[in-house]
């Protein structure tokens, strides 16, 4: 029996338990899948959801329902400590509600000290599982039923991929696939390669499958996911690049637009650059993380480029599409790091004009090499640097966003405008977001939108 046959046939069994379950309440009993973290783990709870949706459960927002389940993230510490202090809320509700089951999976529970504190002091907790199981959620779930204590299933690491099990996405006309899972960099502040595990690749004809089946079913705009989607490919039987990938997935039809994240920057190739030069349906959009403009940093977070390597490849993604937007992730306060490493930074920042950039402030991840490096950077410094690094930021990404200004594009609209409902709410080609006149009916829908009022990092338009 397939791994897939037989997760089904724990859906069959976890539907019984619900539908008992449910004939006690009066009620379809409610769960609430609350998300922390990337991409990945929103697709990853889709995924959740779908299973949930399948065996019976009543999907709702509030956090007080009959089973709540946090998808983790822990890149950063203070994502861990929320997570904490959220248990703290749970464990109010569950006393009123002693039948309340409470899950808890994703990167944050992939690490033994976060195990053994959830064990010894959140004993309330139900289920414990991390990010190479999720494909075994239904049995995962008959065992709570049948089990009174904590069931805790963490794998450490798996090459297991499980295709075609029931997916509930978030958004109708878009959708985020996984062509690959884990990470093989193993860049000295990040975690990532520890809790995700190794690099592992779907096989192209299951993606372009998944892909032509969410198309059929209304999906416009699809976003190819994984830690690093430019060394898609490489431990395949039959090995085949990111690149290729692409320009298999252009040719389904009735796809209107493909965004991927995240790109290393070591491994981006010229000929994924001239797949985007001349692709019709490839987004206008780059995610290029830089994490810092120093090389002497850049060599201590285990990066393997140069910041002229980085420039040099900015350049060349420039010149060849020259109306691209390019994005980046920027860490400031890594140990080591000085006052001229921030403005080797600050040169970058002010060399590429970033469309936008995420900038974070250096935190310690146990069991990363960075965590027991000496020269850690003190909080005055980090400060100091990140708040010229983010005044920077903004001010050449309001820069880059406003040369749009007065130009019609394409626009695929998202939702209702959520602070005015006369409005809807939607995304250029490039990630920018533009505001104009409309309702509900346009959702999902692409129109020519005229760029009337650059607002810094948005649009007011109309319609044309």
């Amino acid at each position: 029996m397939s791994e897939r046959d037989r997760q089904l046939e724990y859906m069959e069994k976890a539907k019984g338990y619900v539908a008992k379950f449910a004939e006690e309440l009066g009620r379809r009993p409610t769960c609430c899948v609350t998300t922390f973290g990337c991409q990945m783990n929103a697709r990853d709870s889709e995924k959740l959801v779908g299973i949930l949706k399948t065996i019976g459960y009543e999907i709702i927002e509030e956090e007080n329902a009959d089973f709540v389940i946090y998808n983790t993230c822990t890149v950063r510490d203070n994502a861990n400590q929320k997570v904490y202090g959220r248990l703290g809320v749970l464990n109010g509700y569950k006393k009123k509600n002693p039948r309340m089951k409470i899950a808890l999976c994703g990167c944050m529970m992939q690490e033994p000290t976060v195990i053994e504190k959830i064990r010894t002091s959140y004993g309330f907790v139900d289920l414990i599982f991390g990010t190479h199981n999720i494909f075994k959620f239904a049995e995962l779930l008959v065992a709570v039923f049948e089990d009174q204590g904590m069931v805790i299933d963490i794998w450490k690491d798996t090459d297991q991929i499980v295709e075609d099990l029931p997916v509930e996405r978030k958004y109708p006309f878009k959708s985020g696939i996984n062509i690959m899972f884990g990470c093989n960099n193993f860049c000295s502040y990040c975690i990532v390669p520890y809790v995700r595990g190794r690099e592992r690749s779907r096989d192209p004809r299951d993606i372009i499958r998944e892909i032509e089946g969410l198309v059929a079913d209304g999906v416009v705009e699809i976003m190819l996911l994984g830690q690093n989607v430019n060394s898609y490919g490489k431990n395949l039987d039959e090995p085949i690049t990111f690149a290729t990938l692409l320009q298999e997935v252009e040719k389904i039809e009735g796809l209107k637009r493909i965004r991927f994240m995240t790109s290393h920057p070591k491994d981006l190739s010229d000929e994924l650059i001239d797949v985007m030069k001349h692709s019709t349906k490839i987004c206008r959009h780059l995610h290029l993380p830089l994490q810092s403009g120093s090389t002497k940093i850049l060599t201590a977070m285990n990066r393997r480029y140069t910041k002229e390597q980085y420039m040099e490849l900015v350049q060349k993604i420039r010149r060849e599409i020259p109306d691209i937007a390019i994005t980046t992730d920027i860490i400031v306060g890594f140990p080591g790091e000085t006052m001229e490493d921030v403005e080797e930074t600050l040169d970058v920042i002010r060399k590429v004009k970033y469309d936008n950039a995420f900038t974070f402030i250096y935190s310690k991840r146990t069991g990363t090499p960075a965590a027991v490096m000496e020269n850690q950077v003190s909080e005055e410094d980090v400060k100091r640097g990140f708040d010229k690094v983010l005044k920077l930021v903004q001010e050449t990404a309001k820069e880059q966003v406003s040369r749009y200004q007065g130009q019609i594009v394409e626009v695929l609209v998202e939702e209702v405008d959520e602070s005015d409902s006369s409005m809807v709410t939607g995304r250029m080609s490039n990630n920018t977001l533009v505001h104009f006149p409309g309702g509900r009916e346009l959702v999902g829908q692409l129109f020519k939108v005229s760029l009337d009022e650059c607002h810094g990092f948005y649009y007011i338009g109309h319609k044309v």
